[in-house]
């Protein structure tokens, strides 16, 4: 599923055109990356968390050469889906 498709369902259900749709979900990506870019958590209740996890710079090794490589210190975003969406997706996919 892409995000037009996601548009299309949803501008279908709410009565918004395509165009409205589209802005609100770019406005509510937007919001989200930027309040992450702050190192704040967002958290969307019965969907998830959304967070900024910090790694530490390593040593890693290049599957194709073996040469070592080393990894810098970096950020990186994370999600944790809610419990009502872990066992929906799992009822779902069981049947």
């Amino acid at each position: 599923m892409t995000k037009q498709d996601i548009v299309d369902i949803v501008s279908a259900a709410t009565g918004l055109t395509k165009v409205e749709t589209e802005a609100v979900m770019n406005g509510v990506m937007a919001t989200i990356i930027d309040s992450l870019a702050r190192n704040e958590r967002v958290e969307l209740r019965g969907f998830g968390t959304f967070g900024v996890k910090h790694r530490k710079p390593k040593k890693a090794r290049n599957p194709g050469t073996g040469e070592a490589i080393y990894l810098p210190e970096r950020y990186v975003p994370t999600f944790k889906p809610s419990k009502h969406m872990r066992s929906r997706v799992n009822d779902a996919l069981l049947k």
